[in-house]
């Protein structure tokens, strides 16, 4: 390894993608993260490397388009999966990701290749968590689908930047209280939540 501490730029992989993912997450749960860093065994200096260099993939005035560019990081799909949204056909494709085994990363790809959305569902027959109270809302402890169905109607938020969603619902607390609540999401996975100001 070089005396910088990088690895030798070489192929965007799997690995590389994940530390993405992470970077972005540290804004909420800079623990967290730096747990799963560790557990990766990479450097601060590595994911700051990873998402400049993806940064730069998504910048590139002549880059790949989104689908093939997560093709070729990511390999082929472990699952693809044709669905309709309202009147609207597209693919989810599927992929494992090691850090989180129980999560897959799912693209959903238009007829014209366009990518539509990219975030972290719960991978098929992987057990979903408990959600029946606001307690249970721990960070990273559910997707956005997930909570959306425990606490419905929940209404989408707008993100406060790429890669973030946000719902508002409302939800029990231990005591059985009913409360106001929004919770914050990255690439798909459940970052915090918050009381909901109202008037």
């Amino acid at each position: 390894m070089p005396a910088s501490g990088k690895r030798p730029a070489g192929p965007f992989t799997p690995l590389d993608l994940q530390l993405v993912l992470l970077r972005r997450m540290a804004d909420h749960n800079p623990g967290l993260v730096e747990d799963a860093r560790h557990e990766l065994g990479v450097s601060v200096a590595e994911m700051r490397e990873a998402n400049r260099r993806w940064q730069a993939m998504l910048r590139a005035p002549h880059g790949r388009s989104a689908a093939t560019r997560y093709r070729s990081v990511l390999g082929a799909p472990e699952s693809v999966t044709a669905r309709r949204l309202g009147d609207l056909d597209c693919e989810a494709r599927r992929w494992p990701v090691p850090l989180w085994p129980d999560l897959r990363f799912e693209v959903l790809v238009g007829a014209n290749g366009a990518v539509w959305n990219e975030w972290l569902v719960r991978a098929p027959g992987a057990p979903g968590p408990e959600l029946r109270t606001v307690d249970d809302l721990t960070p990273w402890s559910c997707t956005v689908d997930e909570a959306a169905r425990a606490f419905a109607p929940a209404r989408p938020l707008e993100g406060s930047a790429p890669t973030r969603w946000g719902l508002a619902f409302t939800a029990p607390d231990a005591t059985g209280a009913r409360r106001q609540v929004v919770a914050e999401f990255t690439w798909g996975l459940l970052q915090r939540t918050a009381d909901r100001l109202t008037g």
